[in-house]
């Protein structure tokens, strides 16, 4: 299978965000090193992270100029050395957190490297290398959310928050969601129980108020900031599980310990799936 020698990229040329990304007609095709696939991309995810590197708030995020897009799904062309069971045709889908995806042909670490499903569409199964894991991962191997619990997810018309309500429901738990006024319908065709304002001026009230005093279980939290220690006031006491996998806002800081060490609830961090 022959690979050209350019290719078309989109470049990040700057950290003043998206708005400067800029079409490169004759980006150098890249050569897979040891360890390494290269694909011919067949489609691409827009992940938050994108965003994030773009501004360069995302922590080791790549230094422009760089070929942007972490999530890529298409045709293996291409193996370095000490790659097996990865051959020129197979079909995968995967991360590089340095980007790459937002190009004719990108490089893929070949441990992360999943092969699409049989039956599956590129497009169908790059929904699941992010979003879907990574909720998965906070809800029940980090969160242990269990059928009759009540879960607060933030953030939840996000990618990952709205796979989180599904899941969260799939297991039998309650969900308050938070969402942006203009998103609400969408989170509750989802299966939300109960869908709140996240802009709303306390949100740990207004959860407080829904579970008549107690508390949720677990909340599943991406926002940071003052969304975070919200979070930690709705938890149950002793037993509430507040597990963070994000940093949308741009910082994480608990201003308030009293809310950790008094109420005794767990806070768990999560790097996601990748």
């Amino acid at each position: 299978m022959s690979t050209p020698a350019t290719m078309r990229a989109l470049q990040q040329t700057s950290l003043s965000g998206p708005r400067d990304l800029r079409l490169i007609a004759d980006a150098p095709v890249p050569s897979p090193g040891p360890g390494e696939v290269l694909i011919r991309v067949t489609a691409a995810g827009v992940n938050f992270v994108d965003i994030s590197q773009a501004y360069g708030t995302f922590a080791g995020g790549p230094r422009p100029p760089y070929v942007a897009g972490i999530e890529g799904a298409g045709e293996v062309t291409a193996v370095g050395e000490g790659v097996t069971g990865l051959e020129p045709g197979v079909h995968v889908i995967g991360v590089a957190m340095g980007g790459g995806a937002f190009a004719e042909h990108m490089l893929l670490p070949a441990a992360a490297a999943v092969p699409v499903p049989a039956g599956w569409s590129d497009e169908q199964a790059l929904g699941l290398v992010v979003n879907w894991p990574t909720a998965l991962a906070a809800l029940k191997p980090l969160g242990g959310v269990a059928a009759g619990q009540t879960v607060l997810i933030t953030a939840a018309a996000g990618g990952t928050g709205q796979a989180a309500v599904r899941i969260a429901k799939h297991y039998g738990a309650t969900v308050i969601a938070s969402a942006s006024p203009g998103k609400h319908e969408v989170v509750r065709a989802l299966g939300a129980d109960h869908v709140i304002d996240a802009r709303g001026a306390d949100l740990a009230a207004e959860v407080l108020r829904l579970t008549g005093g107690a508390g949720v279980d677990r909340v599943l939290e991406s926002v940071g900031g003052a969304t975070l220690d919200a979070g930690l006031a709705a938890a149950k006491r002793v037993t509430g599980r507040v597990v963070v996998y994000g940093l949308a806002g741009g910082e994480a800081a608990i201003t308030n310990r009293d809310l950790v060490y008094r109420h005794q609830v767990h806070v768990i961090g999560s790097t996601s799936a990748f």
